[in-house]
């Protein structure tokens, strides 16, 4: 069963997702905003698999 919790990071991992996918397609994409949003995703990720 899916939690409120579960669902807002669920959420916040897609919109990283994108975030990360935007800046990749940048024509310059920042190494050390990807490196942290990434970690962000790991986190996240991370979290959502240890419910």
């Amino acid at each position: 069963m899916q939690t409120t919790h579960q669902t807002a990071l669920e959420t916040k991992h897609a919109v990283l997702d994108q975030r990360i996918a935007d800046e990749t397609h940048r024509p310059l994409p920042d190494a050390n905003l990807l490196a942290s949003l990434k970690k962000q995703k790991l986190r996240l990720k991370e979290e959502i698999v240890s419910l």
